[in-house]
């Protein structure tokens, strides 16, 4: 009987289809295919080795094949870095090998608002609880971390790793802000008459960061108090106050700041005080910052709040008490409402 030849165009198509088949069969196992029914936050330990890591995998029911995450993981380089890591539901066992070895951790946003003092921070961030460890330092600790002012931290929306200990982000904050102060002190520029330090300035851009929400308004609101100064005025500003009687909280809690308190005795009030508060009063962005070093060019020497959320400026006390009888109007009038 003779031997039959398989065609040679026959061969090239088996391999071909074979070939395929294997492809397929690989990005199906490796690509596709996953037990996963829900969202999993898996964590890594530091020192745990692949062995140990795809166990918990396996018995969580994130992957189903030990071997096939070995080889996922050999196949992404061998490397796995510790840390909290959100797997979405669906995810093959090489995208996770391959976020394992991005070290594409989960991460959580934290939004510091600008104006809040550092015992409001570190309230905000003591009530997040993707956040790990306390707010001040162990005793015997010794680092700029565990001795923070108010003016030492740059509000700012922060992305970092769950788990990400509460200290390390007031840290990144400081020195974030350090970094500020560096970057002005190398570009030369000059701060404005009288303030002489950069203490004063962010002193300064804490009372303005205070004073208005609206960044338009804030250049306005430091030549005020800039021309006060010039002039050897009391700054009389209400923020300085609300500091004194709060102890550096820096928020009344709802209760009204009274005529009474404009005569607490503290270095930090304006009302009683001539020129700046000895440090800042709350933590300040960007925006008071240049306010601070770019002010208006005005002579206003007052102002009060105009009912919409801004404020009317008089370069005379005269004017100014017209302008806080229409304060007066539009407050009885918002009340009566």
């Amino acid at each position: 009987m003779k031997k039959r030849n398989i065609p040679r165009n026959n061969l090239i198509r088996f391999f071909c289809v074979f070939a395929a088949v294997l492809a397929f069969v690989f990005i199906f196992l490796f690509g596709i295919k996953s037990p996963i029914k829900r969202d999993v936050t898996f964590e890594i330990g530091r020192g745990e080795t692949v062995s140990a890591i795809a166990k918990q995998l396996y018995e969580n029911k994130i992957i189903d094949s030990i071997p096939l995450f070995k080889l996922a993981v050999r196949g992404n380089g061998g490397k796995i870095q510790t840390g909290k890591y959100d797997i979405s539901v669906g995810s093959s066992v090489w995208k996770i090998a391959r976020m394992f070895a991005d070290g594409d951790v989960a991460t959580i946003t934290i939004v510091v608002p600008e104006g809040l003092t550092v015992k409001q921070i570190k309230a905000l961030l003591a009530e997040n609880n993707f956040l790990i460890g306390d707010v001040e330092c162990g005793k015997g600790t010794v680092l700029p971390v565990c001795d923070l002012h108010d003016g030492d931290l740059f509000p700012d929306t922060y992305t970092v790793a769950k788990g990400t200990s509460r200290l390390a982000l007031l840290d990144l904050m400081r020195k974030k802000m350090q970094e500020i102060e560096n970057n002005w002190r190398r570009s030369g520029q000059i701060m404005p008459v009288p303030l002489k330090s950069w203490n004063e300035i962010i002193t300064l851009a804490s009372i303005v960061q205070k004073e208005t929400p609206k960044t338009s308004e804030m250049p306005i609101v430091s030549s005020v108090y800039l021309n006060r100064l010039k002039k050897n005025m009391r700054l009389q500003a209400d923020p300085t106050v609300v500091y004194a009687v709060t102890k550096g909280l820096g928020d009344m809690r709802g209760a009204p700041l009274l005529r009474g308190h404009l005569k607490i005795k503290s270095p930090y009030n304006t009302y009683i005080n001539y020129g700046l508060p000895p440090a800042p009063i709350a933590n300040v962005g960007m925006d008071a910052i240049k306010a601070v070093l770019q002010p208006a060019d005005t002579n206003y020497l007052f102002f009060v709040a105009d009912g919409n959320g801004g404020h009317k400026f008089a370069k005379s006390y005269k004017e100014h008490m017209k302008n806080h009888a229409d304060w007066r109007v539009i407050k009885k009038m918002k009340n009566d409402n």
